[in-house]
């Protein structure tokens, strides 16, 4: 069976529900979930951006042992590596800078990446100003090229975009249609399509901004701060939510074109397709836009609230009835095991997987739980006794808890996720049993992980 992984970044899981404050036009995935099944609890493992996509490639938990690094420093498990044991071609295309520079490029057979994606600079232009696009105060504190941000250097390198069709989803889609035209006949083939957006800065066609908010005449809120929210005024941050909205929008749309080529080539009879996202970010959620804490002007540690941790997870393949959902706890190391059963690949990966397959709930027969926690974090160490600082910190997940083991300022809390999806009412005071249940399991996994005494030391309370 073929295998299509599509992975749209920073894409939120209520962008397909229509829960959000300010809902996104997702048309195109709402009708492929007609197609797939929906995996309903799907939540992130080793955050950010390059430890996900490690631990989707290895069906390993990367971050207990490292953080963000080289995916060949990461252990043998690849997966297009894998699939070649089974005769598979194996193609990587996309527009997210940070696979070439990770290195996950290697082991593919063929390799495309649109440059100049967040300050990426391909091509200097020397002869042109760069231009601050947003006040400082505004957006993600840092400076990179010449002492600028991302958001002004973003615009500078990309000054030419006139339509739609000029910027990355259409280019990426562009890349994948044709890609399928070209190779469709040959069987079976690994395709990977990871879309940078609706990654920041936030700048799609301003049409498409003004449907979400029609009546602003300030400046455009291209970037989050990864900050406080309250640093917006109401209006501007109505505004940084659109641009958020119409860019996952603009996903939504060219996504959409990738999945009517592989309708028009009649590849659904041998060819999985999948669509998921790493992480999905806070858009004033928690009073704070973004998904990390890299501001001057605040000093709260930042766990992976679910506006962040919670991101959807589609499959479609041969022999699934489509339109369902499921609701058993998953997260990106079960995916590569779960590829391979829907192929029927028997090759071995190197290393060990952690992850393990949900074949069979896909299929709509019953299975074991694979797990009773899903826990997201980030490569941290920490002292005994030591406050966390403005770091990222973990979040344990069940079908109905979120569990938080340090909060913004190093206190527990507890959200019932079955009436509060977004995690916006601590009962913490109430559920002082459900904690102490929640870090017990939360240690026990580590030991049964083997994970490093150091790992195990930075979550203890």
């Amino acid at each position: 069976m073929n295998i299509i992984l599509i992975i749209s970044d920073t894409f939120r899981y209520d962008n397909l529900s229509r829960r959000a404050a300010m809902p996104v036009r997702a048309t195109q995935l709402e009708q492929f979930a007609r197609r797939a099944v929906s995996l309903s609890n799907f939540y992130n493992s080793s955050f950010p951006t390059s430890p996900h996509r490690t631990d989707v490639t290895t069906g390993r938990y990367g971050w207990p042992w490292y953080g963000w690094q080289s995916r060949t420093q990461s252990g043998k498990n690849h997966l297009p590596s894998i699939l070649h044991q089974a005769g598979y071609v194996s193609q990587l295309l996309g527009d997210t800078p940070h696979l070439f520079r990770a290195n996950f490029d290697q082991g593919f057979d063929g390799a495309n990446l649109l440059r100049g994606q967040e300050a990426d600079l391909p091509m200097l232009r020397m002869n042109y100003p760069i231009e601050h696009v947003m006040p400082p105060e505004k957006t993600r504190t840092g400076r990179h090229f010449q002492g600028q941000n991302l958001v002004d250097l973003h615009r500078w390198e990309n000054r030419g975009w006139r339509r739609e069709e000029d910027y990355f989803p259409p280019r990426t889609a562009a890349l994948a249609t044709e890609w399928l035209e070209e190779n469709y006949k040959y069987h079976p083939f690994f395709l990977w399509v990871d879309f940078f957006d609706p990654h920041e800065p936030w700048d799609p066609p301003e049409y498409l901004v003004r449907r979400y908010d029609p009546d602003y005449a300030g400046t455009p809120m291209l970037h989050p701060n990864y900050g406080k929210a309250s640093d917006y005024t109401p209006e501007e941050l109505k505004n940084l939510r659109a641009h958020y909205s119409a860019e996952a929008e603009l996903v939504d749309r060219w996504v959409g074109r990738v999945i009517q080529k592989i309708d028009d080539l009649g590849l659904w009879e041998n060819t999985a397709v999948v669509f998921t996202s790493d992480h999905g970010t806070s858009l004033g959620e928690h009073n704070r836009t973004g998904k990390s804490n890299i501001n001057d002007r605040d000093d709260r540690a930042w766990p992976i609230y679910p506006e962040v941790a919670h991101i959807p997870l589609l499959v479609a393949a041969p022999g699934l009835e489509g339109g369902r959902t499921v609701s058993a706890l998953l997260q990106p190391p079960d995916i590569l095991p779960t590829l391979l059963d829907l192929a029927g690949v028997k090759a071995k990966p190197p290393d060990p997987v952690h992850g393990r397959s949900f074949a069979p709930l896909l299929g709509g027969k019953e299975q074991e739980p694979i797990r009773d926690i899903a826990v997201s974090a980030s490569h941290w160490r920490r002292k005994p006794g030591e406050k966390p600082g403005k770091a990222v910190t973990p979040v344990v997940y069940t079908e109905k808890w979120a569990y938080v083991p340090f909060g913004p300022k190093g206190e527990r809390e507890l959200y019932d996720l079955a009436t509060d999806p977004l995690g916006e009412k601590n009962v913490a005071a109430a559920n002082a049993r459900v904690m102490d249940d929640l870090q017990a399991r939360l240690m026990d996994w580590l030991k049964k992980m083997d994970a490093p005494k150091e790992a195990a030391a930075a979550l203890e309370i």
